[in-house]
């Protein structure tokens, strides 16, 4: 029988280690498949001790997506004070390839396992708020650029413009976390792979 948790810092503990696992488990498995159950057996505890934390599986979820996004959004922050504009978006690039490859699991969760859409209702993330949210961050400094007339004029919707750089780092990213161990591929270094993906959508789109 594990010990009874007492203190606020034995039960912070806890609460992180029911996230890490159900993180994992929902990455493996996919979201649908894993329950409350199964989570607290991975750690070895009862269900109910799960329900003490987590009214139920989507409020777990959400729990789990409120603190990865947030902690990208934190590893971005510092980013957003460089003062011109084309290095903060090639630092913007390289810190969420830098997240990816630090937690992937995380990135997994986020960004590659099906899931239904975050409650905006009940979420701890402000969305738009360049403090709490990364995608805010990459708009913000977008439409920066964009305010300069440092994009072609053909590109004239600066969110699409955001969403493409987006989806650009995310191939690199995903294709590294899923396929980077396979020796089949004859990949080039990962910086080389960054480097090339940036220089050619960057190219694409400035002036």
């Amino acid at each position: 029988m594990p010990p009874k948790i007492k203190s606020p810092e034995e039960r912070e503990k806890l609460r992180l280690l029911i996230l890490d696992s159900a993180r994992t488990l929902f990455v493996e498995r996919g979201i649908e498949a894993v329950s409350m159950r199964e989570i607290a057996k991975q750690i070895n505890y009862s269900a109910t001790t799960l329900y003490h934390y987590f009214a139920d599986k989507d409020a777990l979820l959400q729990a789990l997506c409120d603190a990865d996004f947030l902690a990208l959004a934190n590893g971005l922050r510092e980013i957003m004070k460089i003062p011109d504009l084309l290095a903060r978006i090639h630092a913007l690039f390289n810190g969420y390839a830098q997240f990816a490859f630090q937690h992937p699991n995380h990135y997994r969760l986020m960004f590659m396992t099906p899931r239904t859409p975050c409650n905006l209702e009940t979420t701890q993330i402000q969305q738009g708020n360049t403090e709490q949210d990364a995608y805010a961050q990459l708009k913000l400094v977008v439409f920066e650029a964009f305010d300069a007339g440092l994009f072609k004029p053909e590109f004239n919707d600066f969110e699409l413009i955001a969403q493409t750089l987006w989806a650009s780092i995310h191939g690199v990213c995903s294709l590294e976390i899923t396929l980077g161990h396979e020796t089949w591929i004859q990949w080039p270094s990962l910086e080389m792979r960054l480097n090339t993906m940036q220089n050619a959508i960057l190219q694409g789109l400035l002036r």
